[in-house]
């Protein structure tokens, strides 16, 4: 079902007025919906970029902070068409993570499958939980204490 938003037409309108391109944001990049979890001993970051160039994504990591970005192609346009809708963005993406001290840059990895980016943020070995184990000297019994 479509429906009309004048809001919508209004922001395709002022974009025109002011001469931008109909593939291109006047306010920079895009913005890119994503999911961030823990699992087990790692996070796990989600981003979906359907359509965007696989070589255009680039993941870094700089001063504790990653960022995502990525780019989509506009559609060719016949010069003859006339558009309905144009309610797919195409232009560059991109999102920024403030990482904590307890991750491992070093050993971030990422994969683009389908459309949707899966980045592997590991926990430094210095964040895990860990057993310790303490010691009694008075020789009655050894107490275990785990931390984390």
């Amino acid at each position: 079902m479509l429906r009309f938003d004048p809001f919508t037409e209004l922001d395709a309108l002022s974009r025109y007025l002011q001469g931008a391109d109909r593939t291109t944001s006047a306010s920079g990049p895009r913005f890119m919906p994503m999911d961030l979890c823990k699992v087990d001993d790692h996070y796990l970051l989600t981003a979906d970029l359907p359509g965007a160039d696989p070589g255009s994504i680039d993941v870094s990591v700089d001063n504790g902070v990653l960022t995502v970005s990525a780019h989509r192609t506009a559609r060719m346009s016949e010069d003859n068409a006339q558009w309905l809708a144009t309610e797919r963005f195409s232009g560059t993406y991109r999102r920024q993570v403030s990482l904590g001290e307890g991750v491992d840059p070093a050993r971030i990895t990422a994969q683009y499958a389908n459309g949707v980016l899966t980045v592997t943020i590991p926990m430094a070995e210095v964040a895990k939980p860990r057993r310790i184990e303490v010691d009694h000297l008075d020789g009655s019994r050894e107490i275990s204490a785990t931390t984390g």
